[in-house]
């Protein structure tokens, strides 16, 4: 306990605060070094710790644990004793009878010091006492001993269905492969129409999980697992409590159904532990079922239940994108496991239904797609009209509102016109052509700018030469809450900034436009891009990946008032908090700062991370006070969003 008290207090603030990120410890009764010590040594955080850990990783810990020398080659007051690198590789290999090498064997040891469940030094590797003692209780959990993590051999292969037709399996595959690319097509375009809030317990409301279920067609329950395969995919992130659309999203959105089925695939099988990647790479027609289930209880034989969670999240999720079909892998699921996503391209683009390029408008204002477009012509439609249907043949209906959303984008009358022209086969009928001119010299009739010398009452303006309709939006009570208040004849101000009045007349579907202090039209953009961070791995062999949802910073500027980011507090995950300040151990006449975090950083779902502060002070009182007495100096040990 000591020791490790001591080498955590050595650490810096963002060792640190890693070591307490990687084991999710939780900052309840922690009050010093000692405490966090005892917490990481603690049964059950070790046994969280070792489920996590595949076998080639535990067989390193076990067999140090089990017959490094008797006594410590030295007397540093290091735990246990350590076994040689070179003494431990020739150990694996002669119980496993395969070979193993020493460069893979200091992988893991290396893994397993930053876990603190063992210290690698130049001597070798050594395990913690409390870690060792935990070990050896495991033949009586039911839990492999160290010789048997070491000797097992691995269950055989995964059988080949002799009896499946690839044909079949292929053409389910691409249809679950469409339909997935389909809906998920359709949750990116939603958010990044309307973002949805993450609830601070984790999960979507129940309002915005019926809405998307409307959108993607498809059952309310199913909404968060096409979340998740979005998220991993990085085409949506998480950012200032909602959850947005990404660059990668946007872009995503303009590529065929194949390569858009691609991206998917591909964060599927980045998510895969390259032991299970390897043994899935095999031809069409390998079923899964028992086998998988089997390896992976060998491979993670501490896993338990949440390792069998995460098989079955996989298989789930290789079913919702084709990957497999009633659980045989698809011939262009097998190319993906084989690394090859350009013939995985080529395989299911075959399967894929064909894209069009051209559409019927009809008189009602109505666009019908005779089969699934293609995604730039869909993209641009979806600017200028509304998505009735959602089927194989798309439907949409234009409207004033819809119209004025694509000037407000940027369009002009003629663009929209010439747009139409070359993807109709029906020509341009009379009433789209008189609603979109008709439209276009009624927009920007109202103009909203921002206040030349603002105040805390006057922000923004809302000017128009028609008095009558100014007059209107003065007394249009669903425009209350921004307060407007007449300035002369033909303007209003407003305390709230120009973005947030103009999206609240656009709403309530009056033809506004935004001008610069120049007088020239802006073309606004609703909500920001999610901008994904990467993620610091933990090491080489870690374990099952949580990236279902990544890391995130707004790409754009912060959120003007009354937007719905405004009332989340900003994080910036990549950095260290900005109380983070390095304080020599021992040093009583440390000063640290008082500041309040401003900041969060990520952990694992529901731990409390100390701050930095905290630490600073712990480190600075270890001199002046016994044991006994050191703690947190304020108390303060703040939640960490994940």
């Amino acid at each position: 306990m000591l020791t490790l008290a001591s080498r955590l207090r050595a650490l810096d603030d963002a060792a640190l605060r890693r070591t307490i990120e990687i084991r999710a410890i939780s900052a309840h009764g922690i009050r010093d070094f000692f405490d966090l010590a005892e917490a990481l040594l603690n049964p059950a955080a070790v046994q969280a710790a070792l489920s996590r850990l595949d076998r080639s990783t535990l067989a390193v810990l076990a067999i140090t644990a089990t017959e490094a020398p008797a006594e410590p080659t030295e007397p540093t007051g290091v735990p246990g004793a350590s076994l040689g690198l070179d003494a431990l590789t020739s150990r694996l290999t002669e119980l496993g009878g395969l070979p193993v090498t020493r460069a893979d064997v200091a992988a893991r040891a290396a893994v397993l010091d930053e876990l603190m469940l063992a210290l690698l030094s130049d001597d070798g590797l050594r395990v913690y006492p409390a870690v060792a003692e935990h070990l050896a209780t495991w033949p009586d959990l039911g839990l492999p001993s160290a010789l048997e993590l070491a000797s097992t051999p691995a269950p055989s292969a995964l059988a080949t269905v002799i009896t499946t037709d690839s044909r079949f399996t292929d053409r389910l595959a691409a249809e679950r492969a469409f339909a997935a690319v389909s809906s998920i097509a359709e949750l990116v375009t939603e958010l990044s129409r309307e973002p949805v809030r993450e609830l601070s317990r984790g999960g979507l409301g129940l309002p915005d999980t019926k809405r998307l279920s409307s959108v993607m067609g498809i059952d309310i329950d199913a909404v968060a697992t096409y979340v998740a395969t979005a998220a991993r995919a990085q085409l949506i992130a998480h950012s200032t409590g909602y959850w947005n659309e990404t660059e990668a999203g946007e872009a995503w959105l303009l590529e065929g159904t194949a390569h858009r089925w691609a991206a998917l695939a591909g964060s599927w099988q980045a998510a895969l532990p390259a032991d299970v990647r390897s043994i899935l790479a095999h031809r069409p027609g390998v079923s899964w079922g028992e086998g998988l289930r089997s390896f992976v209880t060998w491979l993670y034989p501490a896993g338990g239940e949440w390792m069998d969670t995460r098989v079955t999240e996989f298989a789930r999720d290789a079913e919702l994108i084709g990957i497999t079909a009633h659980q045989t892998t698809s011939p262009a699921g097998a190319a993906v496991l084989a690394e090859d996503l350009e013939g995985a391209i080529a395989t299911i683009g075959a399967s894929l239904p064909a894209e069009v390029g051209a559409v019927y408008l009809q008189n009602d204002l109505s666009i019908v797609s005779p089969g699934p477009l293609a995604p730039s012509i869909d993209a641009r439609l979806r600017g200028l009209a509304d998505v009735e249907s959602r089927e194989l043949a798309l439907s949409y209906r234009i409207s004033a509102t819809s119209v004025n959303r694509a000037l407000a984008a940027g369009e002009t009358a003629e663009s929209l016109l010439d747009f139409l022209r070359t993807i109709s086969l029906t020509g341009i009928p009379q009433p789209i052509e008189y609603l979109i001119r008709e439209s276009a010299g009624r927009y920007g009739r109202i103009r909203v700018g921002e206040v030349a010398a603002p105040t805390a009452l006057s922000r923004s303006y809302v000017r128009s030469d028609d008095d009558e309709l100014l007059g209107t939006l003065a007394v249009d009570q669903t425009l209350g809450p921004l307060g407007l208040v007449r300035a002369d004849a033909h303007r209003l101000t407003s305390r709230f900034t120009s973005d947030v009045v103009f999206w609240a007349l656009n709403d309530a579907k009056y033809p506004v436009a935004a001008e610069s202090s120049d007088g020239e039209v802006l073309h606004l953009r609703r909500h920001q891009l999610a901008r994904v961070l990467p993620l610091r791995p933990l090491t080489l062999h870690s374990s099952w990946s949580k990236s279902s949802v990544p890391r995130t910073a707004a790409k754009t500027s912060p959120p003007t008032p009354g937007s719905p980011a405004n009332s989340i507090r900003r994080s910036s995950p990549s950095r260290p908090s900005s109380s983070a300040l390095r304080c020599r151990a021992g040093s009583s006449s440390t000063t640290c700062s008082n500041r309040p975090v401003s900041e969060e950083a990520d952990s694992a779902p529901g731990t409390a991370v100390p701050t930095s502060n905290a630490l600073c002070r712990s480190r600075a009182s270890s001199a002046s006070h016994p044991p006994h007495k050191r703690g947190w100096a304020d108390g303060r040990l703040p939640a960490m969003r994940a």
